[in-house]
């Protein structure tokens, strides 16, 4: 005999399925933070700074830029903008400029104003800073040097006789002095 089967229950259509609700804690992220990150981004501000502007942790700060493209965007934005500014900067101190600017002077009671031009020499360091990251293969810190290792062999005798050279010496002075050099066994 064969057991009753069970009346089998009409199953929902997948459209009118519900939402998951939400889950953990809601998030503290609003749209205006966009252009807030922008404009610390701008200051030079580092993500550990932005990320305690806002009041939260680095780590929370890493998962709105995943979750909301246009926060990403605008930190990226700022941060471009800024280096533009600081190469911009660098690339005029290297070369060296002239700006207009004003000399403020009082003769005889009587606030005298001459417009003048002010020029700065290029800077050396400047340059150099320029050129190094720009061409790094010609103007790096280090020179790297190619070493050849076929005579390690060799090198490696002269040092062994070099180290017994020195114990023989060592054995010697501690023998004149009438102490014992516990080297190599006395």
């Amino acid at each position: 005999m064969s057991a009753p089967s069970k009346p089998s229950r009409p199953r929902k259509p997948a459209s009118k399925a519900k939402a998951a609700p939400a889950r953990g804690r809601p998030t503290l992220y609003q749209a205006a933070y966009a252009e807030q990150a922008r404009r610390l981004a701008l200051l030079g501000q580092t993500d550990a700074e932005m990320a305690a502007f806002f009041g939260v942790s680095e780590a929370t700060l890493h998962r709105w830029k995943h979750a909301h493209k246009d926060f990403c965007e605008s930190i990226k934005e700022g941060k471009a903008d800024a280096d533009a500014k600081v190469a911009d900067a660098l690339f005029q101190r290297a070369l060296g400029y002239s700006h207009p600017d004003s000399h403020i002077s009082n003769y005889q009671g009587e606030v005298i104003v001459t417009p003048i031009t002010k020029h700065y020499p290029p800077d050396t360091g400047a340059a150099f800073i320029w050129l190094k990251n720009r061409q790094p293969d010609k103007w790096r810190d280090r020179v790297e040097a190619e070493v050849n290792v076929s005579g390690v062999g060799a090198l490696a005798g002269v040092y062994e006789d070099a180290m017994k050279r020195a114990r023989e010496r060592q054995a010697a002075v501690l023998a004149e002095r009438g102490l014992s050099s516990g080297v190599d066994g006395e």
